[in-house]
């Protein structure tokens, strides 16, 4: 990350340090995880749930 002229002030030093900085780098990581990972469940639970809906109404239409 080339700062040019900038480099003396204290915001190009807390971008340096932040660009340098592994820890943001995993943190975004593990955003990114979460994410895929509830888009999964959200899509696993709004199937399984229509599914368990469809059966529930079977089995009350043939107790009646």
């Amino acid at each position: 990350m080339n700062l040019g002229n900038y480099k003396g002030s204290p915001v190009a030093k807390l971008l340096q340090q932040l660009w340098n900085d592994e820890q943001g780098q995993d943190i975004a990581e593990y955003a990114v995880m979460l994410a895929v990972i509830l888009v999964i469940v959200v899509g696993t639970i709004r199937l399984i749930g229509s599914n368990a809906n469809n059966v529930f109404s079977q089995v009350g239409s043939a107790i009646q």
